[in-house]
């Protein structure tokens, strides 16, 4: 299915799935080398996102790996407000979302660096919801549900409080690695065509994450292979994004998968 997202204004086609790169302006992300504590590996880390051809930047700065310390409000704001600045600064025009499940934190972004998407990994609060539909931004819904089954009623509820609300572009992200054992993991992989019934777009983040590297005995650090592996079956059961730490592996897997699908044929 084609979807299209608003942008403030520009829209964004997904008729070909798109890559959202990972900036972690956090000391305890699960990857560490995802981590970017300074003001120039900030620059570098969002100008090599873009190069290497995401159409999105996720700026997270309150790790949701299991067992992290959660931040204050005030220490999360601060550390966006540092990454933010420079990736604005650096990347005016680039599409930039905030990974946050707090609504006064996605405000701040929106209201004062123009973050154009809040993608939530709290499955959504009745506060988010009006926050999020109040300042007219995509929102990426978030599941912790461990069943496509129990995935597809909880996102149909919750959908509708967000269109009741005014929202307009709405993503769905199944949370793998959220609420789910190793097992329930892979098989909502091997269901997820079911959530098209949705009508909205699927955002997929797999990247380097236990499911991955815990089945093979290594670490994330040698989770890329696995990676792409699972981003490929994504795309073929209907990923619109893919969201990953490793820019340039994801966006060749979304032109070779593109590349098996039957091409239109021409009459005459």
């Amino acid at each position: 299915m084609d979807y299209t997202l608003n942008i403030h204004g520009r829209l964004m086609d997904l008729s070909e799935p798109q890559v959202m790169g990972i900036l972690n302006v956090t000391p305890d992300s699960f990857y560490a080398a995802s981590r970017q504590q300074t003001e120039r590996a900030v620059a570098e880390c969002c100008n090599r996102i873009v190069a290497e051809g995401a159409a999105i930047i996720d700026v997270g700065a309150c790790s949701t790996r299991p067992g992290a310390d959660v931040v204050s409000v005030e220490e999360e704001m601060e550390r966006l407000r540092f990454g933010l600045d420079i990736v604005r600064r650096e990347l005016p025009y680039s599409a930039v979302s905030v990974d946050t499940f707090r609504p006064d934190v996605a405000r701040m972004a929106v209201e004062e660096f123009g973050a154009d998407i809040i993608n939530d990994v709290s499955e959504g609060s009745s506060e988010m919801f009006r926050m999020a539909s109040r300042l007219g931004v995509p929102y990426i819904l978030m599941s912790q549900q461990p069943t496509v089954g129990d995935m597809l009623l909880t996102f149909a509820r919750k959908v509708q409080q967000l269109r009741d609300l005014g929202a307009k572009d709405i993503i769905l992200d199944p949370g793998f690695g959220f609420g789910k054992t190793l097992e329930q993991n892979y098989q909502v992989m091997a269901e997820l065509e079911r959530l098209q019934v949705m009508g909205l777009p699927l955002l997929v983040g797999v990247s380097r994450k236990s499911m991955i590297y815990k089945p093979q005995g290594c670490t994330a650090n040698e989770a890329l292979n696995g990676t792409t592996a699972l981003n490929a079956v994504a795309l073929m059961k209907g990923a619109s994004i893919l969201r990953v730490h490793d820019v340039r592996q994801a966006v060749e897997c979304v032109r070779l998968v593109a590349a098996t699908k039957p091409q239109p044929t021409r009459n005459g």
